[in-house]
């Protein structure tokens, strides 16, 4: 949330044409925040589901008029995520949080039998477009005059806690982001700026879909059982989440992770 009489806080989120990605530019948008939604909308061959859209970004901007900005952009590559900062700056004065929303789902085989594409699309989007989000992000929340309230936040797994059948790269992707939270937040002590990791149980998106279908199943609807909350998640119940991690009074929290998972790793 942005305080009364200040400037609006300026986000990036990577992710961003739908699911939790475009779940929390609406909120962060609601907010009052501005927002820099990055997307690469373009499919990855070989993940066997189609990716966000163009259509999707453009249709999600088109929602927040003159406070989000759509940027076409792909996380594997360091150079697009600097000019999203670049926008950042341009358009709103600067940069407060980023969001690292963007991943992949790849699997459905023993470890033994994943791919060498599998592996490298989980790892390359998943884990290296997080990093290369805080290697293009983090000086710029640095830059912001002391005392400092800079927030990155990375979306995790319950994947990342507990091991899942013929996930086991996925599994090792999503650990992977919370140990680099871990490290990136110690980096970072003392410096105003903190760095969580929020890791979501099974969530209605597309990328659930693509989970169901790696299973053989007709639908995600299964996965509700593994929550006490004997449902699904929303996208909007995950980016609630992130948002408070996002916003100036969430200040205690850095280096750890916060399970919005419904209770999946009780």
């Amino acid at each position: 949330m942005t305080g009364t009489g200040h400037a609006p806080r300026v986000a990036l989120v990577t992710g961003a044409a739908r699911g939790i990605g475009a779940a929390v530019v609406h909120q962060l948008a609601a907010q009052g925040w501005r927002v820099v939604a990055l997307d690469s909308c373009a499919d990855e061959p070989g993940l066997g589901y189609p990716l966000g859209s163009e259509d999707e970004l453009h249709s999600l901007a088109d929602s927040w008029p003159g406070t989000v900005r759509p940027v076409i952009g792909d996380v594997r590559d360091l150079a697009s995520l600097r000019a999203a900062v670049d926008l950042a700056h341009e358009a709103y004065g600067g940069l407060d949080a980023a969001v690292a929303a963007a991943a992949v789902m790849a699997g459905g085989r023993p470890l033994w039998e994943t791919s060498d594409a599998e592996w490298d699309a989980l790892f390359e989007t998943g884990v290296r477009g997080v990093a290369h989000l805080a290697r293009a992000a983090v000086p710029a929340l640095l830059a912001r005059p002391a005392p400092r309230s800079g927030r990155f936040v990375a979306l995790a797994s319950a994947a990342a806690h507990r091991g899942l059948w013929h996930l086991a790269a996925y599994n090792a992707a999503k650990a992977a982001v919370v140990g680099l939270v871990r490290g990136l937040a110690t980096d970072l002590r003392g410096t105003g700026v903190n760095a969580t990791a929020v890791s979501p149980g099974s969530t209605r998106t597309p990328m659930l879909d693509a989970s169901a279908d790696l299973y053989g199943l007709p639908g995600p609807e299964e996965f509700a059982r593994y929550h006490l909350t004997d449902r699904l998640l929303t996208p909007e119940e995950v980016a609630a989440a992130v948002c408070w991690l996002c916003d100036e009074r969430s200040s205690a929290v850095t280096g750890t992770v916060l399970h919005a998972d419904g209770g999946f790793t009780a």
